[in-house]
């Protein structure tokens, strides 16, 4: 048997298909179900977190395996096998394991060295384990994992590296500030009471917020969160718990909401935003939410002093724009004003303007000089001036462009951080006045370019090391019911030699016969001790995988009686793990 992971993460698929992706909790438990179910795999596990989806199995058959467990994985997704196969990576064996280790290291994470990912690893494995669907090769590896985890944490700086999700979310929030001199005083609202909330309602507290609300469909799991943040020592915070029908009313309180269900639906919708910003503010989040980024020479109040223009102050200027300051539609935010100008004057100012950039001032004819046109040189330029001037009633001044103006939007009420997949919060959110939004897909561009630390390449050593090391004992584990096979083989052969002893030599008495049998059994081992002990290091080393069956071959094995001692074997072992759980 061979272990195979099948899935797909923030790194190989986008956001969207992640989040049509994701598995609820009962559909992660048919998923497993299922797998086991299936021909080709004995063992399942399942690993699903906000920006992954994997599906760990112990496979007889590799292509079989791979096409199995990606349509699995299809159906219970609900995204179409065509569709998610692009977007699915394969890890076979040794590979496997590295990848699973690099996982609980954080080094796969969004946020590289985050240590969230171990509580979910713990959970997975939990879930496996109370499920019978992990024998004893996902049992070591998930908790093999966990160990190479904890080390890479305790060893190396890769802490340093990154953060939790939910601190980079903030971090983000914060636009540069400080994130506890930004939350300090505010007032926050956490929907979802699970592993992901939790870790964001005590970051909260112990960043200095004044209040937390909690909000979850279960209030009793809202309140006893609520009760461990009031009892914490480590903070003074003010928290109370709230049924989700009062999300409405705790959003018009709150300056940041951050949320993380388990809901396939959204929790948080855009209007119910914009209701919550118009009840703090009084003013529709959505005025100018849509308007243009510019402000047009006609917002300008007609009463405003403007700013004079150089153009027809400037030597050579066939007009004098000073004698039509004020005239109904002129401008001199960048334009020349040609309401009721004659065509004669239109064309003698847009062959001095074309001309002005083509050969510069110092060819510009002086003051009072008459200006000869090209007609076939300015015949376009002239042409569409005068298109622009029927149409608009006035000439673009190409040298003077109009400057930009920005269009004022207020500094934003309520922050919203959304953790979950698929998301909680409506993404036209990120539209509406007065709000700013960091969710998974903006998180994911963020920490595209985090820096890396010094400290994720220790990690990766020790990656390295810990694969080789549990690969070289699941090799060898592969080979221990062969050995024990011929080890119960040689004791059942010493048995039956003794039995045959005793009908040829009945009056030993019982002390000749015990020496007798123990010798046998001394010289059984001796010859036994140096191949089995050889044979297991065999096994250990890469390629070594056919030792077994040349053992078997070499002394005739029985195959069942190989198979009747690994099923043992995992009963055995089956039996701890179930107990951990």
């Amino acid at each position: 048997m061979s272990l195979l992971v099948v899935g797909l993460s923030h790194r190989s698929a986008p956001v969207s298909v992640l989040e049509r992706a994701a598995l609820s909790a009962d559909a992660q438990i048919k998923l497993l179900q299922d797998t086991v179910a299936a021909e080709p795999a004995t063992e399942a596990a399942v690993l699903a977190t906000c920006n992954r989806i994997e599906l760990y199995a112990d496979v007889d058959k590799f292509h079989a395996g791979v096409a199995e467990l990606s349509t699995l994985l299809a159906q219970h997704s609900g995204v179409g096998l065509e569709e998610l196969t692009p977007y699915l990576y394969v890890h076979y064996e040794d590979r496997a394991v590295h990848h699973l280790f690099s996982v609980a290291c954080g080094l796969d994470s969004m946020v590289v060295g985050e240590g969230q990912i171990l509580g979910q690893i713990k959970d997975a494995l939990a879930t496996t384990q109370e499920l019978h669907t992990a024998g004893r090769l996902l049992n070591d590896l998930f908790q093999q994992s966990l160990r190479v985890g904890k080390r890479a944490h305790s060893e190396t700086g890769i802490d340093r590296a990154g953060q939790s999700l939910v601190t980079f979310g903030l971090e983000q929030l914060s636009s540069g500030a400080a994130v506890d001199a930004w939350l300090k005083g505010k007032r926050a609202l956490v929907i979802g009471a699970g592993s992901m909330s939790s870790l964001a309602a005590a970051t909260l507290a112990r960043a200095g917020v004044a209040e937390i609300v909690i909000a979850n469909r279960t209030l009793d799991r809202a309140e006893r969160l609520a009760q461990i943040l009031t009892d914490g020592d480590d903070t003074d915070v003010l928290a109370r718990a709230v049924p989700m029908d009062s999300v409405p009313v705790e959003l018009t309180r709150a300056d940041i909401a951050v949320s993380c269900t388990g809901a396939t639906g959204l929790v948080l919708s855009a209007e119910s935003v914009a209701g919550a910003v118009e009840g703090r503010t009084g003013r529709s989040a959505a005025e100018g939410a849509d308007s243009g980024r510019t402000a047009s020479p006609a917002a300008v109040p007609q009463n405003a002093q403007l700013a004079p223009t150089s153009v027809g102050t400037e030597e050579g200027c066939p007009l004098d724009l000073s004698a039509v300051q004020g005239t109904a539609g002129f401008s001199v935010l960048g334009e020349a004003a040609v309401a009721g100008m004659a065509a004669a004057e239109l064309e003698q100012h847009a062959a001095w303007v074309d001309k002005g950039d083509a050969a510069g001032r110092a060819q510009r004819p002086a003051a009072g000089a008459v200006t000869v046109l090209d007609p076939e040189a300015d015949a376009d330029a002239i042409a569409a001036l005068a298109a622009a001037a029927a149409t608009v009633g006035r000439v673009p001044e190409r040298r003077r462009p109009e400057p930009v103006v920005e269009a004022p939007r207020p500094a934003p009420v309520l922050a919203l951080l959304d953790l979950a997949m698929p998301r909680d919060i409506d993404a036209a959110v990120h539209r509406l006045l007065g709000v700013r939004l960091v969710d998974i897909e903006s998180l994911a561009e963020a920490s595209a370019d985090a820096p890396m630390a010094a400290d994720v390449d220790q990690v990766r050593r020790i990656v390295s090391d810990e694969v080789a090391a549990f690969s070289a004992a699941l090799r060898a584990a592969h080979i221990t019911p062969t050995v024990v096979a011929l080890r119960t083989m040689a004791a059942d052969l010493v048995a039956s030699e003794i039995a045959r002893l005793d009908g040829r030599l009945p009056d030993l008495d019982d002390k000749q016969r015990g020496e007798i049998t123990q010798t046998v059994r001394r010289v059984v081992d001796k010859l036994l001790h140096a191949p089995t002990v050889r044979v297991k290091q065999l096994a250990a080393e890469p390629g070594g995988a056919g030792y077994a069956d040349a053992l078997r071959t070499l002394f005739d094995l029985d195959p069942e009686t190989v198979a009747s001692v690994s099923r043992a074997e995992n009963n055995n072992e089956n039996a701890k793990n179930r107990g951990r759980a």
